[in-house]
Order: structure tokens, then C-alpha cells, then sequence
């Protein structure tokens, strides 16, 4: 199936000549400013065989721009890692680090679960 009919929204036939399909609009939102992002960071072991994994949610903005920050997470924390689905992962348990990292870069961060 073609990308385009894959976006269509509501409607799977229609016998109307005249009629025009709805489309998804996966328009991206504009990066918001670290003071007005709400990050959320937790460590997580579902789905790893009992590795950690330091996981990151809540960026608002661009693709690019959390490429970068997730980038910039594991180069400073010395490990690797990867941004998919609006998410930093980020391998092993380096929570406090990186909440004292994006802290230094003017974010907001809460701490989720306990440990």
C-alpha cells in the first residue's frame, strides 16, 4: 500500500467520484525553550534481560533537536544509547547524571520511580 493511503483518516471506500480524503497531518512542533520543557527521567529494565537502561520522555519539539540532546546525553555520559518514539534511551543506570546534566542546561527534570 502507498504511504499516501496509509494517512487517510475515517474512510476506507468511497463510491463518491467527488469525494476527497482526509490526510493526517504529522506536522512537528516548534522545539520549546529548555526553561519550558518537562523531562521526565527513570530507569527502566522491561524488555532488557535485566539490563538498566536510563530513559528520557516528555521533549517537546523536533526530531533533530532531540537527536541532538540524546547525542549530547551519551557522549557526556560516555555510552551508547538511542532517541526513537519522542524518547532517549540511554544504556545503564545513569539517572543522576543525566538529571544533573540537563539541570546544568536549564531543563526541568523530575525523577520518576524509586531507587
Amino acid at each position: 500500500m502507498s504511504k499516501k493511503k496509509k494517512e487517510r483518516v475515517d474512510v476506507v471506500y468511497s463510491t463518491n467520484p467527488n469525494f476527497e480524503f482526509t490526510y493526517d497531518s504529522n506536522e512537528e512542533q516548534e522545539t520549546l525553550p529548555p526553561q519550558q520543557q518537562d523531562l521526565r527521567v527513570q530507569l527502566d529494565r522491561k524488555q532488557r534481560n535485566g539490563k538498566d537502561a536510563t530513559l528520557i520522555t516528555g521533549f517537546i519539539g523536533t526530531t533533530e533537536d532531540l537527536e541532538a540532546l540524546g547525542k549530547l546525553l551519551k557522549q557526556k555520559c560516555g555510552v551508547g544509547g538511542s532517541v526513537k518514539d519522542g524518547e532517549i534511551l540511554v544504556q545503564g543506570n545513569q539517572v543522576q547524571k543525566i538529571m544533573n546534566l540537563l539541570i546544568d542546561m536549564k531543563y526541568k527534570v523530575k525523577k520518576i520511580g524509586g531507587n
